[in-house]
């Protein structure tokens, strides 16, 4: 689709079926860890045997849904997608990148969002069972994004009719600032839907920009970059978690009862404070750099369909039969 809301309707829904597998996981990850534990150990708590079942599972269920994806997609031509790009190599991705100041600034303010994300929740775990002492609480940080999924990812295509999404991220982020200041888990996980989604909106309408503004439809690559984000910005964040837990002592035998005041003001100031400063960030450089929205992308699409249809903008086929 070359439409914004019709766009809004398919990402909802991909994300309210996501949030399903990724918080799922969340709930789900003890009671399993600790059952297949005491099914082939007799053992209570979270032992290798019942963590490498869980990881059998969830390796059998993601291969199951990429399948699904990958054979079960159907796409649709237009005037517009048949001048897309052939598929390139992964360089053609930061290639589509920096020859699109859009695509740039929105993969910029994503990535920021994404690595503050993923150092938080990647270190909730040591926040109930070093800071609370509540281990078995945990799965509260996947009921909350999980029923937030439910009813913000439906919801979002419904409020972008009347409320632009750049207001939708705008308050999806300032919910987040309010739960790292009050370290409330429900200001934290409920808004990632809407900025999610707004980010992949973006993304995917920085294509036809691009295509206006170079002449070229650089649609796989582009629909790329925010996995390719999601996977840069984890990779940094998954060091960042281990760095806190190092940095503030939870590690090897140490409990609750080991942590001092400073072990937690450190884990705290990684974990909650420095991703605030990137929220902010990220939320400045969206509201101020990102210039794309629903009015200029409708009328992107209306002047590239003149042009093509014109003959003012031309794939690289015809462009080598001209010159020739």
């Amino acid at each position: 689709s070359s439409d914004s809301h019709e766009r809004s309707t398919y990402t909802a829904l991909g994300t309210f079926t996501g949030s399903i597998g990724y918080n799922g996981i969340t709930v789900i990850v003890i009671p399993i860890v600790s059952y297949f534990t005491w099914t082939f150990t007799g053992a209570k708590g979270q032992g290798q045997a019942g963590w490498t079942s869980f990881g059998f599972i969830v390796a059998l269920l993601g291969l199951i849904t990429a399948w699904t994806v990958a054979f079960g997609t159907k796409e649709s031509t237009s005037a517009l997608r048949a001048k897309a790009q052939k598929n390139g190599n992964p360089f053609e991705a930061f290639k589509a990148l920096f020859q699109n100041d859009q695509l740039l600034w929105v993969a910029l303010s994503y990535l920021l969002y994404a690595i503050a994300n993923v150092i938080t929740t990647g270190v909730m775990y040591y926040l109930f069972v070093f800071v609370l002492d509540e281990p078995a609480a945990f799965s509260i940080t996947g009921i909350i994004p999980l029923i937030a999924g439910f009813i913000m990812a439906p919801l979002y295509p419904i409020l972008n009719r009347w409320i632009p999404r750049r207001y939708l991220f705008t308050g999806g982020m300032v919910s987040m600032i309010i739960g790292y200041t009050m370290l409330a888990l429900i200001f934290f996980y409920v808004p990632a839907q809407f900025i999610q989604m707004t980010a992949i909106l973006s993304l995917t309408d920085s294509i036809e920009y691009g295509q206006l503004k170079n002449g070229k439809r650089n649609e796989a690559v582009t629909l790329s970059v925010r996995p390719m984000l999601d996977k840069i910005g984890g990779a940094m964040s998954n060091g960042a978690v281990g760095a806190v837990a190092l940095a503030a002592g939870m590690t090897g035998h140490a409990t609750a009862a080991d942590m001092t005041a400073s072990n937690i003001a450190t884990f705290k100031t990684f974990a909650f404070y420095v991703p605030l400063v990137l929220i902010i960030l990220s939320l400045v450089v969206f509201w101020f750099k990102v210039k794309i929205d629903e009015k200029m992308h409708a009328q992107i699409v209306e002047e590239l369909e003149a042009k093509l249809a014109s003959g003012e903008i031309v794939d690289d086929e015809a462009q080598a039969v001209i010159k020739n």
